[in-house]
């Protein structure tokens, strides 16, 4: 009977040496497995397009004075009749047209300003303001500008408020197609970077599509935009 309790004693050691065995080996390899999964390389790729802008917004100011203020309301007046005509003889419809209400300034009002230096007491200054989608008719005419200066109106030079602008408004015509862009370039960074270090690329485990940015290509040709987008992607490496 003490042969037949080791016995089984025996085969139930013998049994759980092999299950301790197999557990082992099994953790073993999900050790590695994981660790495998954690194996990963994480690449940037970038799109970049040069587009036309297709929105210009155009001001138009000029500066008057006089001593006389029904005078200088006059002649802005006068001003912008001829701004307007010039404007549409270009090609410009009414409603691509705005004027802004004229600004007086009275110097004589001015507690630091000196009468007695002062040549005139009022001066005052108006915008008209052409908000189009004819980028080019924009450009083409700003250089005839020259046409008013004949006429008598003193156009002044663009300032913080009144520079024109050009606007680039069709992003989500273009965004599809950069994001698949900026993807396959990262993609095939991550496929050299993968080459290189002897491993496989496998699936993504993480994208991150970044912002896109608008600016002027340089600032000679403000009509021209450089578009830009970079994803971020991580991707899985493997032996």
């Amino acid at each position: 009977m003490n042969n037949r309790r080791i016995g089984e004693a025996f085969i139930l050691g013998a049994l759980l040496c092999i299950g301790l065995t197999l557990l082992g080996y099994l953790i073993s390899g999900s050790i590695i497995r994981i660790k495998a999964l954690n194996r990963t390389v994480t690449v940037k790729g970038l799109s970049e397009r040069e587009v036309p802008a297709n929105i210009a917004i155009w001001p138009i100011k000029f500066s008057e004075a006089d001593n006389d203020l029904n005078d200088l309301f006059s002649r802005i007046q006068r001003n912008n009749s001829l701004i307007v005509q010039f404007l549409k003889k270009n090609g410009f419809k009414d409603q691509e047209i705005s004027i802004s209400a004229p600004a007086i300034m009275d110097r004589q009002a001015q507690g630091y300003a000196d009468p007695n230096k002062i040549k005139f007491r009022y001066s005052g200054s108006s915008i008209i303001t052409v908000y189009t989608g004819d980028v080019d008719s924009v450009r083409k005419t700003m250089k005839k500008l020259v046409e008013l200066g004949k006429e008598g109106i003193a156009i002044s030079g663009q300032d913080y408020n009144s520079k024109t602008e050009f606007l680039f408004t069709e992003l989500n015509k273009i965004k599809p197609e950069m994001i698949e862009e900026a993807t396959k370039n990262a993609r095939e960074v991550a496929e050299r970077f993968a080459k290189d270090s002897e491993s496989k690329l496998g699936k993504i485990r993480h994208a991150r599509q970044g912002q896109f940015s608008i600016n002027n290509r340089d600032s000679n040709t403000p009509y021209i935009k450089k578009v830009r987008v970079v994803s971020t992607v991580e991707y899985y490496l493997s032996d």
